[in-house]
């Protein structure tokens, strides 16, 4: 089996980081990814000489800075396929940009509108349908999971009815790493007349994404869990349909002409960007896309897998083990519970030793439901990740289960 190369987690100065006395090992990806350093030296390059605000002046910094932060939206638009550039809204993450669409898609909602999201969504793709449900009177719909943490398809397609208006969905859901179909759940909502929404976070940076292979209506996802800064994400729009939604916020830099009687909103993408935007974590994200294009996502989606298959492998001979989320189809996460013993018990132990992993709900209280559990321990790999981290991982999660099971 051929892997990625060792060199490649050199590029992360994080790892040169000890954690009580102990290596780094970090697997926790699925929450957020280290950054390379080129995204560090581009951030600290940008303030140290090349700070201007972008799209007011006329003055060099200015004008520098707005061709650069022009520039990072051209290689968002590249790096997702989108058709034109105008699709690409830049926004806080996808939290904030899944609450756009939710405000300004939901004004077009009436009572008796129907949204149907499943029952493993991150609570970023729950809260606010729940929040616009109450407003307005729409009905949230529900869409079963299996006990594989698969999308039960015949009972998806059931609950389409004209009445259907939006179907929000994780590409991957965050908690168990299980891949949607969801090519497959777009084109049968576009055929009752609905519109989707996917929550692109866990898959940015881990598969390829084609918005129009995809037909998708609306694409989120977050820079700081593609190896780019905290503080950007990206909302992808078709053109057509964001022509149609109505801005949420108003300020600075979305106007086109204000008097004191009225404004006109300027056009798309722009309409939506109120106010000063994330300037220096815009213009480092596109390193973080050269970066990732440059490894390759398809290599990056191969060395994940054989990290996932090494892994599953090795946990399913631990004794008292359980792995939720057992579909064939699944992204770089496991998550696992271990008998008699609590999961944060593990990660705090895990922490100790070096070893980042998350332990706990994943922001995703419903699907924790959904299998009856409190929480889980989340391992969650990312292009850094070697043979050796998991290797090492086993080994350590088999001295802290004997330990805790002598406790």
């Amino acid at each position: 089996m051929t892997f990625l190369s060792k060199k490649l987690k050199r590029k992360f100065p994080i790892f040169s980081k000890k954690i009580n006395g102990h290596p780094l090992l970090y697997l926790d990806s699925a929450a957020t990814t280290q950054k390379p350093k080129n995204v560090i030296d581009t951030l600290t390059r940008f303030y140290l000489h090349e700070y201007g605000t972008v799209h007011r002046a006329i003055y060099s910094l200015s004008l520098e800075a707005t061709e650069k932060y022009d520039a990072a939206r051209e290689a968002v638009r590249d790096f997702i396929h989108a058709k034109h550039v105008e699709e690409i809204v830049f926004t806080r993450g996808t939290t904030d940009s899944i609450n756009l669409v939710a405000l300004s898609f939901g004004k077009r909602l009436e009572p008796g509108d129907e949204i149907l999201v499943s029952e493993a969504e991150h609570h970023s793709n729950l809260v606010p349908w729940q929040m616009l449900a109450k407003e307005r009177g729409i009905k949230l719909i529900f869409i079963p999971i299996n006990d594989k943490g698969e999308i039960v398809l015949d009972e998806y397609k059931r609950r389409l009815t004209p009445q259907t208006k939006l179907v929000s969905i994780a590409h991957i859901f965050n908690t168990t790493g299980v891949v949607n179909p969801v090519k497959e759940m777009i084109q049968l909502a576009h055929e009752v007349g609905a519109k989707v929404m996917i929550d692109g976070a866990q898959a940015i940076a881990h598969t390829p994404v084609d918005v129009q292979d995809l037909h998708a209506d609306f694409y989120a996802f977050s820079g700081h869990k593609a190896y780019g800064p905290t503080g950007v994400g990206v909302l992808y729009g078709e053109r057509e349909i964001l022509k149609q939604l109505t801005p949420i916020q108003g300020g600075g830099d979305m106007v086109e002409r204000a008097t004191l009687e009225e404004t006109t909103y300027r056009q798309i993408p722009l309409c939506f960007e109120a106010g000063t935007p994330m300037i220096a974590e815009v213009i480092a994200f596109k390193e973080a896309i050269a970066f990732l294009k440059e490894v390759g996502i398809q290599n990056i989606q191969r060395h994940e897998q054989k990290l996932l298959e090494m892994m599953t492998v090795e946990l399913q001979k631990i004794p008292g083990l359980k792995i939720y989320g057992t579909s064939p189809n699944k992204g770089a996460i496991i998550s696992f519970l271990q008998e008699g013993i609590h999961h944060l018990d593990i990660g705090t132990l895990l922490d100790l030793k070096g070893v980042a992993v998350r332990s706990g709900q994943h922001c995703s209280h419903p699907s924790m439901d959904r299998f009856g559990i409190e929480g889980t321990v989340r391992v969650s790999f990312g292009l850094y990740n070697t043979v050796e981290d998991v290797k090492r991982f086993v080994a350590l999660l088999l001295e802290t289960i004997s330990y805790l099971q002598r406790k």
